[in-house]
């Protein structure tokens, strides 16, 4: 069995460029990734589509910051194959405890519909996951997401790797050196996540706006 990693060393390795993950949730055994193509989320180029913009405007989501990671990272692991295993849940919610991880929560009334959580060092965050119960939660999320970075003085938002939802919108994929240069920018900015209050819908359809 492998020694129990503290989250301290978990820091470490991501001011390193490196990150945990697990084969499944019944494997104990954590490895580090250090991908060749690098996922990154552009702060001033989040793809805010039409129909986005509208689900925005419409629907009568409530969104909060770090009211409920637990349930953001429980959201996240419920599906049929995932990553997060218990050691990694272990791991982030000493980090959440820490201030070091963070989670930004989407909900329908009473019900947590989506959300994503990550770790934030320096300027940089880095995205793990997210989750939605709810049609475009998980893209709500993000938009906000990102509006809240970009206010704080973020600079750069690591997405590990780069699926189709991203791409959607707005996500790249960077070489491994690329983002090495990126995050010991990012590393030396005085970024704070708790800086500003979370933005109003308002202020996230800007980001149409800015893009247009």
């Amino acid at each position: 069995m492998q020694p129990r990693l503290s989250a301290d060393i978990l820091l470490q390795a991501y001011r390193q460029g490196v990150f945990p993950m697990a084969e499944s949730r019944d494997d104990d055994r954590l490895y580090w990734f250090d991908p060749v193509l690098r996922g990154i989320l552009p702060l001033d180029g989040f793809n805010m589509s039409r129909s986005l913009a509208r689900r925005i405007r419409t629907t009568p989501f409530q969104v909060t910051l770090n009211h409920d990671f637990s349930g953001v990272m429980s959201g996240c692991a419920a599906r049929e194959t995932t990553w997060i295993n218990a050691e990694i849940t272990r791991l982030f919610h000493d980090l959440h405890r820490k201030g070091h991880a963070h989670s930004l929560e989407v909900w329908d009334g009473a019900d947590l519909v989506g959300g994503v959580y990550g770790v934030a060092l320096g300027g940089a965050f880095c995205g793990e996951s997210m989750f939605s119960r709810r049609k475009d939660a998980s893209k709500i999320a993000l938009a906000y997401l990102v509006t809240h970075l970009r206010a704080c003085g973020f600079t750069l938002f690591d997405t590990q790797y780069l699926t189709d939802h991203l791409a959607s919108l707005g996500g790249q994929e960077i070489s491994r050196n690329q983002y090495r240069r990126k995050l010991a920018r990012a590393l030396m900015e005085d970024a704070n996540i708790g800086r500003h209050l979370l933005p109003s819908a308002q202020d996230v359809l800007q980001l149409r706006t800015q893009r247009s």
